[in-house]
């Protein structure tokens, strides 16, 4: 869509030698009405994919500073019933929401089960709990990297078909004109052509949020389950009586 506008703004530069408009905007209300459709289809793929990779980098750098707020409490000498009173009741990111879940399966173990096969089975609910927050929010996190590997992977050939369906168009015109000079054959040609490039741009950028946001949830990722891992070992600790009641 930056490519249609800037290349608008070239006015008469986007003259051919005879006088014929190359403007872009020309370009497409000259088009086929397939190959419009297609070209506003690439269009709206392309601020679609912009829209996602805005929204994932708020939301990604939102949720990276409440990681760390959360981290400082977690590990500020506080015990865990003062963080759960702190935190469970009202969690406000993915990494409050496990500690909120492994606290809930805690606070009603610790009231029913007391024997050492009990408290076994207590460890194991609660891992498994936490695992299963830990999979909820990740998959919350992926939510739109499935979009943007679509237009990634199929924008270009979605161009492609423009492009073709565009030189067909041209081709008949040349037969039924019976011209080839160059004046003929190059508006065709070029209508044809911007299909293709509408799908460049379209996919390209997509292509190059998929990959940084994926890297960047998945280092997400390596840090909630490394927090998991690190709650899991504190509530074991505890389990063992290694730790007086109420503290770590």
């Amino acid at each position: 869509m930056d490519f249609v506008l800037a290349a608008a703004a070239a006015g008469p530069a986007a003259l051919g030698p005879g006088g014929e408009d190359f403007s872009l905007i020309s370009l497409f209300w000259r088009a086929d009405i397939i190959v419009k459709a297609i070209m506003l289809g690439l269009a709206a793929a392309s601020i679609w994919s912009w829209g996602i990779a805005l929204d994932k980098q708020m939301q990604l750098s939102g949720l990276n500073a409440k990681a760390r707020r959360f981290e400082q409490d977690f590990w500020s000498g506080r015990s865990l019933d003062e963080l759960r009173d702190a935190f469970a009741d009202r969690p406000r990111d993915p990494m409050s929401r496990v500690f909120a879940a492994a606290m809930r399966e805690w606070r009603e173990g610790e009231e029913r089960d007391s024997s050492e096969s009990q408290l076994l089975t207590l460890r194991e609910r609660i891992s498994r709990v936490m695992n299963v927050a830990v999979t909820r929010e990740l998959a919350k996190l992926e939510n739109g990297l499935g979009i943007l590997a679509t237009i990634a992977s199929s924008a270009v050939f979605v161009g492609l078909l423009g492009t073709v369906w565009g030189i067909m168009n041209a081709f008949r015109s040349i037969a039924a004109s019976r011209e080839t000079n160059l004046a003929v054959v190059a508006p065709g040609i070029a209508e044809a052509l911007f299909a293709t490039a509408l799908g460049l741009v379209a996919a390209i950028p997509a292509l190059i949020f998929y990959n940084k946001f994926s890297g960047d949830i998945e280092k997400y990722a390596v840090r909630l389950e490394g927090y998991s891992d690190e709650l899991s070992a504190v509530l074991l600790r505890r389990l063992s009586g290694r730790a007086p009641a109420g503290r770590r």
